[in-house]
């Protein structure tokens, strides 16, 4: 019996608004168990003088100095849009939300 159940998998399903059928439901909870338990064997290996990383090598960010440079105008760039409001390109609602 894997240790995700049916009933979490369904859960996380509504959460993500996804529509599963009952054999998709069984399939991801034996999936999302293993990926636990494969997270939880990489947890047991990590030991306590290996500092946490996000990636192998270190990053360093290279910014270079803000300058105003030529662009174009509000009105230049929405010269080409369909629809605008307060100059702003205007695009279609998408979830029902004001």
């Amino acid at each position: 019996m894997p240790g995700i159940t049916r009933e979490e998998v369904a859960h996380l399903a509504r959460l993500a608004r996804l529509e599963l059928k009952d054999e998709e439901l069984d399939h991801f909870a034996g999936q999302l168990d293993d990926i636990i338990g494969a997270v939880a064997a990489v947890s047991e290996v990590a030991d306590e003088d290996v500092p946490p990383t996000s990636h192998p090598l270190p990053l360093t960010n290279v910014m270079r100095p803000d300058e105003v440079r030529p662009s174009l105008t509000a009105d230049q760039a929405l010269s080409g849009a369909p629809a605008q409001e307060q100059q702003r390109f205007k695009v279609p609602q998408i979830l029902g939300e004001e």
